[in-house]
């Protein structure tokens, strides 16, 4: 029977098994943590409260998130957000909290978000802590991340129409 495993062919078969085993499992071994937007999703947000270009992103055992992109980027939800270089808040089951560099536009003034809350996610809301006020928008906003444009942009892509400017 020992025999039997030292013929060249069995030898040259347990190697090709083992290799092609070790190939299927280092993916498993070398795999990033997850993507922003599904750590998002895995805390009961959606994923869409972040542009699709981030770049890279920190989250801490205390919940400390850093979320870093190339450079300050616009993008329209329901209204325009401005999202900086580098968006910090602390990320717990359902909420951003002290968010730091996400502006939202309301009646051209631009106003910063300090907290993002998911209540409860059955009811199809989500609630925007924008310091003067409280503002309740669907879920359906989010759920999918949106191209984000550099800063400067969107005003390249606005236009007068009927004496009023509007985005394209």
């Amino acid at each position: 029977m020992a025999k039997l495993f030292d013929t060249p062919s069995t030898t040259v078969f347990l190697s090709l098994s083992l290799l092609l085993l070790l190939l299927l499992l280092l993916p498993l071994s070398l795999s990033s943590s997850p993507s922003i937007h599904d750590l998002l999703r895995s805390k009961g947000l959606p994923p869409g409260l972040l542009p699709e270009e981030v770049k890279s992103y920190t989250f801490s055992e205390n919940g400390h998130l850093e979320v870093f992109l190339d450079a300050p980027c616009l993008t329209k939800y329901e209204n325009r957000v401005l999202f900086e270089q580098v968006v910090t808040a602390n990320l717990t089951y359902g909420s951003l909290i002290g968010v730091e560099g996400l502006k939202q536009e309301e009646l051209f003034v631009w106003l910063p978000v300090k907290d993002i809350i998911v209540n409860d996610p059955s009811s199809g809301l989500i609630l925007f802590d924008i310091g003067l006020a409280h503002k309740q928008l669907s879920l359906s906003l989010f759920e999918d991340p949106p191209h984000c444009k550099p800063e400067g942009g969107l005003r390249n892509h606005v236009r007068k129409e009927k004496g009023l400017e509007a985005l394209r």
